[in-house]
């Protein structure tokens, strides 16, 4: 019979993923206790020149893994995330410790967890701390007032993304095996991205949003950002299906673990570089990824060609629920005066998105969605660039007064989520694949959108590709 516990000194390294970790701990090759020691001494070390963690949770998480450790002594049988060191979003709700958002509007730590972290627990993963992000996810540059400028592993210099940049930081530099972000207009794809990793965006409701009804009305979800898509398969059935409260929910699907585990088959693949958003160009650099994936593809056996999507215009949808959902955190929060200036700005913009007109536009979302989807009567999916430029370099909030204004942020943030935004509003699976790494020494990502509950043929082709163009699971620090 396996031993758990005190015994067991040896130590995950930073390369280990979800999958290994966890099948190493029910096995007792290593306690979860030895795991979680391993992450946080990482953290311990490394965080402080990439400032990937707003909280710590030390003690908790050691007292959690030992929790582990006893329990599979006992018999229990081992959960599928045993012993998995996770971090946690800022915008998630993890009892003891406060739901900033990024910012510092509130003081008061949280009572219960949210359904998502519930879930975690219960699987056996070791809750290790919380990610930073900009206030309220608002851009996608991870950079703000409260806590200072998060920094990608693979270049200081430049940004993780965002909004959930803490989350690909922590993940890329080998921090913890997995993370949990949200995705309300590419958040998880776009620092996924950044950042050489897997992020599926799931389905619209796929994911519950528990004790929230909604996450950013009809546009935001949630989901883990991995180094390997098996990684963010075994994440996704542990927390996947709504609740009752929920506002949104997916269709059915089957185990995302055994989507990602088999051949796609021969698919029809179309390929664009056109952007949704006008006036932005693709990097060269990122058009030659789209291309050369393209061509692998085909030499993979499946039916690939270059495909005017006709995207639909999703700014009548998504501006009025930006707004909307800033306003509605914004308004939650204890401590409205303590939000940044150009959260504050924000807020008094969206000043004319009353509920009607924000019902107005969920039902704009859905007249565009059906827009959007008539590209897969064509294709089964659709392959494009995920961002619109290389990682940008930090301060992209001003790095002098934390300050920037609205309309300047909003120019700035257009080229990062020119792939991304429509598939939040038409509601669609979509993810970012690693596919090497660019002559600028970033890494490549290609985005992979697929049909309305569509998750296991993304994961399933991800999977092929990953198996055929391994990616560099760390950044080289």
């Amino acid at each position: 019979m396996p031993l758990h516990g005190i015994g067991h000194t040896r130590r995950m390294d930073a390369a280990a993923g979800v999958a290994e970790t966890a099948t190493a701990v029910a096995s007792g090759e290593v306690s979860a206790a030895a795991v979680t020691s391993a992450a946080l001494d990482r953290i311990a070390a490394r965080d402080r020149a990439l400032n990937a963690f707003t909280v710590v949770l030390d003690a908790a998480a050691r007292a959690e893994a030992a929790a582990v450790d006893e329990a599979l002594a006992d018999g229990a049988t081992a959960g599928p995330l045993a012993g998995v060191p996770i971090a946690i979003k800022e915008e998630l709700a993890v009892a003891g410790t406060v739901t900033t958002f990024g910012g510092r509007g509130n003081t008061t730590p949280a009572g219960t967890d949210s359904e998502v972290v519930r879930r975690l627990r219960a699987a056996g993963a070791v809750i290790v701390g919380k990610t930073t992000m900009p206030e309220f996810g608002a851009w996608p540059f991870t950079e703000s007032r409260a806590h200072g400028i998060t920094r990608n592993p693979w270049d200081a210099d430049r940004t993780p993304g965002g909004s959930s940049g803490g989350t690909a930081s922590a993940v890329a530099a080998g921090l913890v095996p997995v993370a949990i972000g949200g995705d309300g207009g590419g958040s998880i794809r776009i620092p996924s991205a950044c950042c050489g990793l897997f992020g599926l965006k799931p389905q619209r409701g796929r994911v519950t949003s528990a004790p929230e009804p909604h996450l950013w009305w009809s546009l935001g979800t949630c989901g883990p950002l991995a180094r390997s898509v098996l990684d963010a398969a075994l994440v996704y059935d542990v927390i996947r299906g709504s609740t009752t409260g929920d506002l949104f929910q997916a269709g059915e699907t089957g185990s995302f673990v055994e989507a990602a585990g088999r051949e796609p088959g021969r698919l029809r693949i179309g390929w664009s570089l056109k952007p949704v958003a006008r006036g932005v160009t693709p990097d060269p650099i990122d058009v030659a990824a789209v291309r050369d994936t393209a061509r692998l593809l085909a030499d993979l056996g499946h039916d690939v060609r270059e495909i005017d999507p006709h995207y639909p215009d999703p700014t009548a949808a998504f501006v009025p629920q930006f707004f909307a959902g800033i306003r509605s955190e914004a308004d939650a929060v204890e401590h409205f005066d303590r939000l940044e200036r150009t959260t504050r700005q924000t807020y008094r913009m969206g000043s004319w998105v009353t509920p009607k007109v924000r019902d107005w536009a969920i039902r704009q979302g859905g007249a565009i969605a059906v827009k959007a989807n008539r590209v897969f009567d064509a294709v089964d999916v659709l392959l494009t660039p995920t961002l619109g430029t290389r990682p940008p370099r930090v301060g992209q909030l001003d790095g002098r007064l934390f300050g920037a204004g609205t309309l300047a942020m909003s120019l700035r943030s257009m080229p990062m989520i020119a792939y991304a935004a429509l598939w939040n509003v038409a509601g669609n699976p979509a993810a970012a694949v690693p596919v090497g790494i660019g002559p600028d020494g970033l890494p490549l990502s290609v985005q992979f959108v697929g049909p309305t509950d569509g998750e296991p043929l993304l994961l399933s082709l991800s999977a092929q590709i990953e198996a055929a163009q391994p990616w560099q699971k760390l950044a080289p620090v």
